[in-house]
């Protein structure tokens, strides 16, 4: 059975303090939780003060974004090395918001997950469909576009897909337990299909997950994990949300 997967996404939010604040009260509310691998994903500035606090923890620390370049002249742009240097294990890539906001396409989705996984970062890909794709029924079809052109010529290694439906990002809006697993679904045949080790890659939901659904959605079998946001601000109700992955 694949090992549940939660992670914290904070987007931006938190200053160092409160980066530091957070950590020092969620450590101990999760420390004896060995059967869900833990993430979190703090701003940039907050990394390095992150990665001090979590070490020899049963919690990982991740980055939000980086570039798909190794340096250079790239204003404002983090590269995997310096992310290996501030202690992170992990990188997302691919968030809608991103996609969304700064016009990421799948190209260049793909370029960034090359370079991650060249430095030996895991990867979290993020993909979902719209409500308008949604409701013209191309939620199949879009995932399977977005899976295609994000990992072509790579291998699953070290890789957990992310099922994010747009429409449920930040809107307490929710898909139903059905709604999720037949996604993953979709994804899990379409890795079936064009990669090798399908089956061992962890599928993520992400989209509103709180501590009141959590344990309804990791009951589906295909759902592997959820990737957080607004929920994973709080120490307290973080915790409930890995305590209540863990799969029964």
């Amino acid at each position: 059975m694949r090992k549940p997967y939660i992670a914290a996404n904070w987007k931006m939010t938190k200053t160092i303090e409160e980066t530091e604040e957070f950590i020092r009260s969620f450590i101990p509310l999760v420390k004896d939780i060995n059967d869900v691998d833990i993430l979190i994903a703090p701003p940039f500035t907050a990394l390095s003060a992150a990665s001090s606090l979590l070490k020899d923890t049963n919690i990982k620390l991740g980055a939000q974004n980086m570039y798909f370049e190794e340096n250079g002249a790239y204003t404002g742009e983090i590269s995997p090395r310096m992310l290996l240097s501030a202690g992170c294990s992990t990188v997302i890539i691919g968030h809608s918001e991103r996609r969304q906001y700064f016009q990421e396409t799948d190209e260049i989705v793909n370029k960034k997950i090359k370079l991650a996984r060249a430095n030996n970062l895991e990867v979290i890909l993020c993909i979902g469909e719209s409500l308008e794709e949604r409701e013209a029924n191309k939620t199949f079809e879009v995932l399977e576009n977005q899976l295609a052109g994000s990992l072509k010529d790579l291998s699953l290694d070290e890789i957990t897909i992310a099922y994010e439906p747009i429409w449920a990002i930040g809107t307490g809006k929710t898909a139903s337990k059905e709604q999720a697993n037949e996604a993953h679904t979709c994804v899990r045949e379409w890795l079936r299909k064009n990669k090798d080790g399908a089956d061992d890659v962890r599928i993520q939901y992400g989209g509103s997950v709180k501590p009141d659904n959590v344990v309804e959605l990791m009951s589906q079998p295909e759902v592997d994990g959820a990737l957080v946001g607004g929920a994973s601000l709080e120490a307290e109700s973080f915790s409930k949300i890995v305590a209540g992955a863990v799969k029964k």
